[in-house]
């Protein structure tokens, strides 16, 4: 079965309603879906450090609030546009909000004095160093 079939009714009526419905289902699809959206986040680590890697594009690095407020990592964009056209016949204007918030519970081991933070290509890259302690590799003990 072929996907159009299966996202169209199978008798004349399921069609109709949502051909019906489609200037709808385009709006919440375009518009309200869009505005609840969080970026995607990915988190890796490796021995000195954790890496956390927002997709954001679009955005610009002042878009951007990162906040620590003890073990919380806060990362929060608030983004408003006007859009604007006029014409002889009429006016329209649409507005554009958008924001999101994620916030992380920190590792003990992370340096939080030494967060460093970059925006580049549409993805916000946040880097998390270690201490030194938790860079010590593991030793197995013996048994007696």
């Amino acid at each position: 079965m072929s996907t159009n079939a299966l996202t169209r009714g199978t008798s004349l009526l399921p069609s109709f309603v949502n051909d019906f419905f489609k200037p709808w289902n385009n709006w919440l699809d375009n518009g309200f879906e869009k505005a609840l959206s969080v970026p995607a986040v990915n988190i890796t680590e490796n021995d000195r450090q954790y890496n956390v890697a927002v997709a954001a594009p679009g955005m610009k690095k002042d878009d951007f609030k990162i906040d620590l407020d003890g073990d919380i990592l806060t990362i929060s964009s608030e983004k408003e546009e006007t859009k604007e056209e006029k014409d002889q016949n009429y006016n329209r204007r649409e507005y554009n909000y958008s924001s999101f918030s994620r916030s992380f519970t920190l590792p003990e081991e992370v340096k939080r004095d030494k967060i460093e933070a970059k925006y580049e290509e549409g993805v916000l890259n946040i880097v998390l160093p270690k201490n030194e302690a938790a860079k010590t590799p593991p030793k197995s003990i013996a048994i007696k």
